[in-house]
């Protein structure tokens, strides 16, 4: 079974239509002269808050991963995000990246008008071992297509040709070393989130999908690939209550590239789960009461996995629902421990951990309120922990916005000092520009990536 097959699971399953045949020559992408974010909202609260969650979602959501790659070939950090035109809300599939040696970056290009303006469709970025980029672009549901699509030429961005017009949400396709993609991903079955993976050796021949995960209403996962392991942490959508219900929290691992699949502690589990209560349960947060909101997932230097999490009483926005707390769960070689690291004020607030090599952990967050109190994102701050996430410290903020929240702090894979994490701003209550901003390892500045572009190329200029 490959993408030059057309196959479709329609018994009791939403069909999956790959469609190689469409695949065409490669083709230029035009370029636009500057880096603007989609806003996005989500279910209307009719109250302050406005909204369930929304801002600025370029880098919107979670799920979507990786979005940025470092390639240590040409010193550059690739990403992919969310745009929009100057004009209007309309999303774009825009690449681009930024060029360590310089200090700049280019004008982004687009690959894809995504015809919505519905973030859950943000892309998601692979890098081969050859060095070219290949590009998943997300569909919300069964309603629009997804594509993949491979560069033209080896760590580049200006061609691409398309590989497969198909279906999928929530895409995190992780390259794995001398054995090629293992495609973690949501199929949305008569409104169900079920998980499923896929393999393939060079990104065009995929094995037939295979189920992860169908318990109750669906999952929300997010997932990494470090040594060669892929290891992905994920919740479930219980009956009844369903996606605002989310909660518990579950792990699975694989050493080879699928076809076994293991809980922290090398449990083999028989796949798809199908049950609350099974091996890769980690937490039982339905029993305590609280909804769990996937952050991060990585493995430390010892190879266990730390998942980072937030938990709060309800879905809706507002102190109500206080404490929003993060935590980490840390798998110690026996057990699984849990360590608070702060609260925020939001369960939409997301950012991403990275575990250094001497068990120096950093996080960078949106944990500060923003101009938005209660809205999604705030102000981004740099917490770190020196004892691999037993206690944190709050190092500093790093944005001091009076008129936009930051949201959904992504850290590169590979990523180096000087290009540490990416976001974006916006509105949490009302429709607005969002603009995208990164940080080094070390909080020092705060970095624009320009708007507009008057030159191919330019240097991001300090914000904070």
């Amino acid at each position: 079974m490959n993408f030059r097959c057309l196959w479709l699971i329609c018994v009791g399953w939403t069909c999956f239509a790959s469609a190689h045949a469409q695949a065409g020559e490669p083709f230029e992408l035009p370029e636009v002269d500057g880096y603007r974010g989609i806003w996005y909202s989500n279910q209307e609260t009719h109250d302050e808050y406005v909204y369930k969650y929304s801002g600025g979602m370029a880098t919107y959501p979670q799920q979507h991963a990786p979005i940025a790659i470092y390639a240590e070939a040409v010193n550059k950090t690739f990403f992919v995000y969310g745009g929009t035109e100057t004009t209007r809300q309309r999303l774009l599939h825009m690449v681009s990246y930024y060029d360590h040696a310089t200090g700049t970056v280019p004008r982004p290009r687009i690959l894809l008008d995504k015809q919505t303006i519905d973030a859950h469709d943000n892309p998601t970025l692979s890098i081969d071992g050859d060095g070219y980029l290949w590009i998943f672009s997300n569909a919300h549901g069964t309603a629009r297509d997804s594509y993949i699509h491979r560069s033209a030429q080896p760590f580049a961005i200006d061609r691409f040709e398309r590989v497969a017009t198909t279906n999928f949400s929530y895409s995190q396709p992780w390259y794995v070393p001398g054995q090629g993609f293992l495609f973690l991903h949501t199929r949305y079955v008569s409104g169900m989130r079920r998980l499923f993976w896929m393999t393939s050796a060079e990104g065009r021949d995929w094995s037939e999908p295979q189920p992860l995960a169908q318990v109750a209403l669906g999952h929300y996962q997010i997932s990494t690939a470090e040594r060669g392991r892929v290891a992905t942490a994920l919740n479930y959508h219980p009956r009844p209550g369903g996606l605002n219900a989310r909660t518990n929290l579950y792990y699975l691992e694989t050493s080879d590239f699928g076809h076994s699949w293991q809980t922290a502690g090398g449990e083999p589990v028989i796949l798809p789960l199908r049950e609350a209560k099974n091996p890769a349960l980690v937490r039982d947060y339905q029993d305590e009461g609280r909804l769990v909101y996937l952050k991060d997932v990585r493995l430390d230097e010892r190879g266990r996995p730390v998942i980072l999490h937030l938990v709060s009483r309800g879905y809706a926005p507002g102190p109500a629902n206080d404490p929003r707390t993060w935590r980490i769960a840390r798998w110690d070689g026996a057990a699984w421990s849990f360590h608070d690291v702060t609260t925020s004020d939001h369960n939409y607030d997301f950012g991403s951990l990275d575990l250094g090599a001497d068990g120096t952990w950093t996080l960078v967050a949106p944990t500060e309120p923003g101009p938005q109190p209660y809205g999604t994102g705030g102000q981004m701050v740099l917490w770190t922990s020196g004892d691999r996430g037993a206690t944190w410290h709050r190092m500093k903020q790093l944005t001091h916005a009076d008129d936009c929240n930051h949201s959904y702090a992504r850290r590169p894979i590979g990523a180096r000092d000087d290009f540490f994490a990416l976001w974006a701003d916006g509105d949490a209550r009302k429709p607005s520009p969002s603009r995208l901003y990164y940080t080094d390892r070390a909080g020092t500045h705060v970095w624009q990536l320009p708007e507009p572009m008057t030159a191919p190329e330019a240097r991001p200029e300090i914000r904070w």
